[in-house]
């Protein structure tokens, strides 16, 4: 009958599917209508060079909706699912920005300068209102630590430079961890959407205030 038929599609792929050809899922062949087809022009089976596999290509799609399609090839396993994951990742920050459109600093820059205002205001307080805010200070300074540390270089000398650049009224200084020091992250073009900083911020406090009710720490009026 010249009919094309592709199977083994994932149930997550089938809404994927629809968007893109402009199509309803069929559940049974006494449920097809022209109102739930989708049109294109070709449909052929695309073998990748160098490996067997195969994927089907649509061509000329009377409607097509807003999707893309990335096809991702590795050596093995492990690096086709790191691929994957850095491909994610990417698209979070895309994400990130398109839903608050902020850009700052990148390279612990802004959790540097978050640290050092806590800091300041800190030494305003007393009791343990003074204490809670030197220690979020404190644990705003293990993003910096973290990425120094695992460029190789030393933590503690990155961050304490990180601490004067800041208290000198660099708020881009940031970790280059291309030539292990620290160098305005404005100046080298690395920044990143502010939604991804304060979005971790947020979890990460809720994470500590709810073990803290947990373990009864803290009484919550």
């Amino acid at each position: 009958m010249g009919i094309l038929v592709v199977t083994d599609i994932e149930r997550t792929d089938v809404d994927f599917i629809c968007r893109t050809l402009s199509c309803k899922p069929i559940a049974h062949p006494d449920s097809v209508s022209p109102d739930r087809l989708g049109k294109a022009s070709l449909v052929t089976d695309v073998a990748g060079a160098g490996s067997g596999h195969k994927v089907a290509k649509f061509t000329g799609v009377a409607n097509p909706g807003m999707t893309r399609t990335v096809l991702l090839r590795g050596s093995n396993g492990l690096v086709l699912a790191e691929a994957d994951r850095s491909l994610r990742d990417a698209m979070c920050v895309v994400r990130s920005l398109v839903k608050k459109r902020y850009i700052i600093a990148g390279g612990g820059a802004a959790e540097t300068e978050v640290a050092l205002r806590l800091r300041e205001k800190s030494l305003e307080m007393s009791g343990k209102d003074a204490y809670c805010m030197s220690a979020y200070a404190e644990a705003m300074e293990v993003v910096p630590y973290t990425l120094a540390e695992n460029a190789g270089m030393n933590p503690i000398e990155i961050v304490t430079g990180l601490r004067k650049a800041h208290a000198e009224g660099q708020p881009g200084a940031g970790v280059d961890v291309k030539r292990s020091r620290v160098t305005d992250m404005y100046e080298e073009k690395v920044l990143q959407p502010l939604l991804v900083s304060t979005s971790a911020i947020a979890l990460a406090t809720e994470t500590v205030c709810m073990i803290m009710k947990v373990d009864d720490l803290v009484v919550v009026a």
